[in-house]
């Protein structure tokens, strides 16, 4: 298990065996066998207070993790809790290398975040350490989202990144060194009750993660906190100036962390090589209509690229990839009326076992639709009162009661409409 002591006796001891003071990352094994990399900060200072309601609810002085990515969201986490007398300690994870991924010389993305990280943690006079993860992530979330497309779906390495790397093993570090709590800089409300802690939108809406994090378990909303979830993207960057960080003008990330430029399809083919089988284009008849280069490149919905030409607008339907058959069809095809999901995760009490009206978000973009929802042991279905356009399998589901985000689950089929004709 981890202490404060053993992991700044490690990396006194990496410093001392160290030429280049500028590497970030040192192997150290602990007594359960895992690997991690570890860097400590030098120190400098950062004054003043602010007084906000931020869901803080701790003893004063707690010890509190920081998840710090390097951007500017985590690092105003960070800089409140100090301001706040909390003790705060800054863990960046390294999951992955863009060279690796991309073959291309040099393009490590992730190391200048670990940079920008451990420079805010200096700027803040708090420790900083780097745990290495890149095996870890690599096979729970960067397999998963190959395996994923392979297999027709659409997936989403966010949700499983903040479910297994995160809110799992982030969260049992912070544990092993005795914090009271993990923060992170999502744009989510955690709101204390007597029956625990429920889960909320953010207070700006365009800047809600809170789809992100429907497969949060009860047992880790009690020891998560979300401090920027009162605040709007202006507060924050507002913040960042105030507190002088060095991160203050960084752009926000857009695309998925592995996935720079939105090219997952050559991601992909980089990590299975011949995972892009060709194969056709059929119509809801069965006719062929065209060719692909592999349902890696396509999604539910999709009607650009499909390279098909002549008549009426057409759109990705299916993806049948057993076949390697990419489904295309009338616009009115993609209407789907219900959804069964799979792996469903609930964080406050046992859904009812009789059918109850709920809110779904079935995209991160979705802005929610009513529905109701009839609970299963791990799974259920989900009956739309209007039919939604273009559901995708692998796409998450999640479920509210007005602000408060009930759980959700992974989307295994969804039922058209119209069937092939």
């Amino acid at each position: 298990m981890w202490t404060p002591e053993s992991i700044a006796e490690a990396t006194r001891v990496w410093f001392a065996h160290l030429a280049d003071s500028q590497t970030l990352s040192a192997r150290l094994l602990d007594r359960g066998g895992r690997l991690y990399w570890l860097a400590m900060t030098e120190f400098s200072t950062c004054d003043g207070h602010l007084d906000l309601d931020h869901d803080l609810d701790l003893a004063p002085g707690a010890r509190v993790v920081v998840a710090m990515s390097g951007g500017v969201d985590s690092s105003v986490v960070a800089a409140l809790l100090k301001e706040r007398g909390f003790e705060a300690i800054g863990i960046t994870l390294q999951l992955y290398d863009h060279g690796e991924a991309l073959r291309r010389p040099g393009a490590c993305c992730a190391g200048a975040d670990i940079h920008d990280a451990r420079a805010v943690a200096a700027s803040l006079d708090m420790p900083h350490y780097v745990l290495d993860y890149e095996q870890r992530f690599r096979e729970a979330v960067m397999d998963d989202f190959v395996a994923g497309y392979r297999a027709g779906e659409t997936p989403i390495p966010c949700v499983r990144c903040n479910q297994t790397i995160k809110f799992r093993d982030l969260l049992g570090v912070a544990r092993d060194l005795g914090a009271a709590a993990l923060a992170t800089g999502h744009y989510v409300r955690r709101i204390p009750g007597k029956a625990g802690p429920t889960l909320h939108r953010a207070h700006e809406a365009r800047r809600d993660q809170s789809y992100f994090l429907f497969a949060t378990r009860p047992e880790e909303l009690a020891d998560l906190r979300f401090p920027l979830g009162a605040l709007t993207k202006a507060q924050t960057r507002a913040l960042a100036e105030r507190f002088a960080l060095p991160v203050a003008d960084k752009p926000d990330s857009q695309d998925i962390c592995f996935v720079p430029g939105g090219d997952y399809a050559a991601v992909i083919e980089r990590l299975r090589p011949g995972a892009s089988e060709p194969g056709d284009i059929v119509d809801l008849a069965g006719r062929v209509v065209g060719r692909h280069d592999g349902v890696v490149h396509y999604t539910v919905g999709q009607r650009r690229g499909l390279r098909i030409g002549g008549g009426p607008p057409r759109y990705v339907v299916r993806l049948e990839a057993d076949a390697a058959r990419v489904v295309v069809g009338p616009r009115e095809a993609l209407d789907c009326p219900s959804l069964e999901l799979r792996d469903v995760n609930w964080i406050g009490a046992a859904p009812p076992p009789h059918e109850f009206a709920v809110t779904v978000r079935l995209r991160s973009t979705h802005a929610g639709a009513p529905a109701t929802f009839q609970a299963r042991p791990g799974c259920g279905t989900v009956r739309l009162e209007a039919p939604e356009p273009g559901i995708a399998p692998g796409q998450a589901c999640v479920m509210y009661e007005g602000d408060r985000v009930l759980g959700g689950g992974w989307i295994a089929r969804a039922e058209p409409l119209r069937s092939a004709a």
